[in-house]
C-alpha cells in the first residue's frame, strides 16, 4: 500500500494534470513529465471515444442494420481518419519542435497553417461523400436495410470539416503541452452529445425523431461546439500558442514542411485504416449481423485502448520538444518511461476486458447472434493489448521526431504483410469466420511492437530535422 506522503503526491499530480500544468518539459524527473502530458490526453481521448460508444449503445436498440450502418460508415470514415491522424503527426511535430526551441511565434503559425490544410481537405471530402453515400455504402456490402439509412452517413461525411478541426486544434494544443485544454473541450463536446443523443433518435420531449441520423446530427453538433470553444481559447487564451491577426497569413516554407511530414503520416495512416476497411469487407461477408458483433467488439476493443494513444502523445510531444531544446536522450528516456506505464496498464486491461467481455457485449446488444460473434472477438483482441500499446507509443515517438518514414514501413508489415492477408486466411480458408478477423487483428499488434521497439534502438530518429 502507498504510504501517505505518496499518496498525496499522486493526487497533487493528479489534481495538476487536470488543472493544467505550465511545466517545462525538457527539465525535471521524465516520469512526473509523461504523466503530467498524458493523464489528460487519455481522458480527452476517453471522451473522443465515448462519442462513438454513445451512439452505438442508442442506435443498437434501433436493431441490426441500424449498428451495421454505423460501423461500415465509420470504417469509410476511417479514411478521413486517416489523413486527420496524417495532419496531426506533422502539427504535433512541427509545434512540439518550436515549443521546445522558445519559439512561440512558430507554433502559432504552424496552428495557421495547419487550420488551412485541414478547409483544403475537407470541402471537397464533403462534397463528394454527401452525393454518393448510397453507393458507398452498398459497395461496403451493405444490405438494402442499410442502405436505407444513408442519411447518417450523409451527415458524418458532410460536416467532416468539424471532425477534422476538433482533431487538428487539439494537435496544436498537445504539441504546446496544453493537453488540458484539449481535455476540457472534449468534455463538453461529449456532454453535448450524450445530452442530444437519445432525443434526436427517440424523438424525446420537442426534438424530431430521427432514427439513426439523430445520432449524426447528436454528434457534429457537440463537436461542432467543441470547434467554436478552441477557437476562442487559440484567439483569446493566455497559453503557449495564441493567434493573432499577424499569423493569419500562409507561410509557404512552414505549411510545406507541414505537407511534408503530414503527407507521410497520411500514408502512414492509410496504409493502417484501409486494411481495417478490408476486414469489415470480409466480416461483411458473414451478414449484417457479422458487421453488427464485429463494430460492437471494435468499438469497445478501441475504447479499451484510448490509454496507449494518451501515452502515446505524450511521448510524441516530450520526444519533440526535447529534440528541439537539444535533449536527445532525455527524449529517448521519455518513450521508455511511456513503454513502461504501457506494460503496467494493459497487462490489467487485458484481463479485466478478457473476464468481462460477455456482460460488456450484452450491454450493447441482446441479439444472440450478435453477442456469439463479438464476445470471442473480442477475447480474441485482448490478447494483443499490451503488444499494440506499446507498438503505438514508440510509433507515435518516431512522429514526434519527424521520422515519419520508419512507422509508416511498421505500418505496412503489420497491418497488410501480417494483418490483411491473415485475416482472409483465417476467416475464409481455415472456416474460423470473424474470429480469425479478430486473431489476425492481435497478431499484427505483435508485429508493430516488435517491429517499433528494434527501429527505435537504433537511434536514427534523433538526427532528424523539422
Amino acid at each position: 500500500m502507498p504510504s501517505t506522503r505518496e499518496s498525496n503526491d499522486i493526487r497533487t499530480l493528479l489534481r495538476e494534470a487536470v488543472r493544467g500544468s505550465h511545466t517545462d518539459y525538457t527539465d525535471g524527473p521524465v516520469g512526473r513529465a509523461v504523466l503530467l502530458l498524458a493523464i489528460p490526453m487519455v481522458l480527452e481521448l476517453v471522451l473522443e471515444s465515448v462519442f462513438a460508444v454513445v451512439d452505438v449503445f442508442f442506435v443498437s436498440r434501433l436493431g441490426a442494420d441500424a449498428i451495421a450502418t454505423v460501423g461500415l460508415t465509420e470504417s469509410m470514415l476511417s479514411v478521413v481518419y486517416a489523413i486527420i491522424i496524417g495532419l496531426c503527426t506533422g502539427v504535433t511535430a512541427v509545434v512540439a519542435r518550436r515549443i521546445g526551441e522558445r519559439d512561440a511565434e512558430g507554433a502559432s503559425v504552424a496552428a495557421v497553417q495547419a487550420i488551412a490544410l485541414g478547409f483544403a481537405i475537407a470541402v471537397p471530402v464533403g462534397v463528394a461523400a454527401v452525393s454518393f453515400a448510397p453507393r458507398m455504402l452498398a459497395l461496403m456490402g451493405g444490405s438494402p436495410g442499410v442502405v436505407a439509412h444513408a442519411s447518417y452517413t450523409q451527415v458524418v461525411f458532410g460536416f467532416n470539416v468539424v471532425i477534422l478541426m476538433l482533431f487538428l486544434l487539439n494537435a496544436v494544443f498537445r504539441g504546446a503541452g496544453d493537453a488540458t485544454v484539449a481535455m476540457r473541450v472534449l468534455w463538453m463536446a461529449n456532454a453535448i452529445n450524450i445530452c442530444l443523443d437519445p432525443c434526436l433518435i427517440f424523438g424525446l420531449g420537442p426534438f424530431p425523431r430521427l432514427g439513426v441520423t439523430g445520432a449524426a446530427v447528436a454528434t457534429t453538433t457537440g463537436r461542432g461546439l467543441g470547434v467554436v470553444a478552441q477557437a476562442v481559447v487559440l484567439w483569446r487564451g493566455t497559453n503557449r500558442v495564441r493567434i493573432r491577426r499577424r499569423h493569419l497569413r500562409l507561410e509557404p516554407a512552414v505549411m510545406l514542411t507541414m505537407v511534408r511530414l503530414s503527407g507521410t503520416g497520411v500514408l502512414q495512416s492509410l496504409i493502417a485504416t484501409t486494411s481495417w476497411i478490408v476486414m469489415v469487407r470480409t466480416i461483411a461477408s458473414f451478414g449484417s449481423d457479422a458487421v453488427a458483433g464485429y463494430t460492437i467488439a471494435i468499438r469497445i476493443v478501441i475504447f479499451a485502448l484510448l490509454p496507449a494513444w494518451g501515452l502515446a502523445n505524450a511521448a510524441a510531444t516530450l520526444v519533440g520538444q526535447n529534440l528541439g531544446a537539444g535533449r536527445p536522450d532525455r527524449a529517448e528516456s521519455s518513450v521508455w518511461e511511456a513503454c513502461r506505464y504501457c506494460v503496467f496498464v494493459f497487462a490489467a486491461m487485458t484481463l479485466l476486458v478478457f473476464v468481462a467481455a460477455g456482460p460488456v457485449v450484452a450491454a450493447f446488444t441482446g441479439e444472440p447472434t450478435v453477442r456469439a460473434v463479438a464476445t470471442p472477438g473480442l477475447r480474441i483482441a485482448t490478447l494483443g493489448f499490451v503488444a499494440y500499446a506499446l507498438g503505438v507509443v514508440i510509433s507515435s515517438a518516431l512522429n514526434g521526431a519527424g521520422d515519419v518514414w520508419t512507422p509508416m514501413l511498421i505500418n505496412v508489415v503489420s497491418f497488410w504483410v501480417f494483418g490483411v492477408s491473415l485475416a482472409e486466411l483465417l476467416a475464409r480458408w481455415f472456416g474460423l469466420g470473424p474470429s480469425g478477423v479478430f486473431g489476425a487483428i492481435a497478431a499484427g499488434f505483435v508485429i508493430m511492437a516488435a517491429s517499433a521497439a528494434a527501429l527505435f534502438r537504433r537511434g536514427r530518429w534523433k538526427l532528424t530535422r523539422v
